[in-house]
């Protein structure tokens, strides 16, 4: 795959890569938690195409692949939520990559519960995940990010404590079919484009946003 990979990425004619990161916490102790869905998007997608998540580089469990002749990499920073920029930073400066191909998944509170939204930059949001990617941007804001909802906390819970949550069964047939349709919406992305595949993909999860409130409010 390495020598395959090689080959037909540095072919002059050969798309240009795309990396794809997702934030989380190593460990079981976070496995299956709200703030580990940008992993469990990235498993998802790799599964779906077959890449193995086999190789640790740049401090992320790592996979590559091609998604039709466009080469992807894949990366779970291992470095802990907070510290995600340590690894996303030096994998995009390795792949010589420019910060519009560098895709980040993460969590996000603002969203309700199986709600994507792709956009192609972007703040922050008071993520501690992406704030870190920034910082090793330089402070450069000009990277795509797949934001996934996981829905706010009940009540007076604590945001921190939410987020090490696990799922209830409701929440987690939500979110499993919004990493679904999260990897219907990679592929589309792949290949077409960022621009076409969020104005499409936007619309429907708008409309997906909308039911979800109806729904709660009857």
């Amino acid at each position: 795959m390495l020598n395959r990979l090689g080959r037909r990425y540095f072919c002059t004619a050969a798309p240009q890569p795309w990396l794809f990161v997702g934030l989380g916490n190593p460990g079981n102790k976070y496995k299956g938690t709200r703030h580990n869905v940008g992993f469990e998007m990235i498993d998802v997608f790799a599964n779906s195409q077959g890449i193995e998540m086999s190789t640790v580089h740049c401090k992320a469990i790592f996979g590559q692949g091609f998604v039709g002749e466009v080469p992807v990499f894949l990366a779970k920073p291992q470095t802990y939520m907070n510290l995600s920029g340590e690894s996303t930073g030096p994998l995009a400066a390795y792949y010589k990559l420019p910060l519009n191909r560098v895709l980040v998944f993460h969590d996000d509170m603002n969203l309700p519960c199986g709600v994507l939204r792709l956009h192609p930059n972007g703040g922050h949001g008071c993520h501690n995940g992406v704030k870190s990617v920034m910082y090793h941007f330089r402070g450069n804001r000009e990277f795509p990010r797949l934001r996934i909802g996981i829905g706010r906390p009940p009540g007076q819970m604590d945001p921190k404590a939410f987020l090490l949550q696990k799922f209830n069964a409701t929440a987690q047939g939500r979110i499993d079919a919004a990493l679904q349709e999260g990897v219907d919406i990679l592929k589309v992305l792949l290949s077409e484009g960022l621009a076409e595949s969020a104005r499409r993909f936007n619309s429907e999860q708008k409309y997906k946003h909308m039911r979800l409130e109806t729904t709660m409010a009857t």
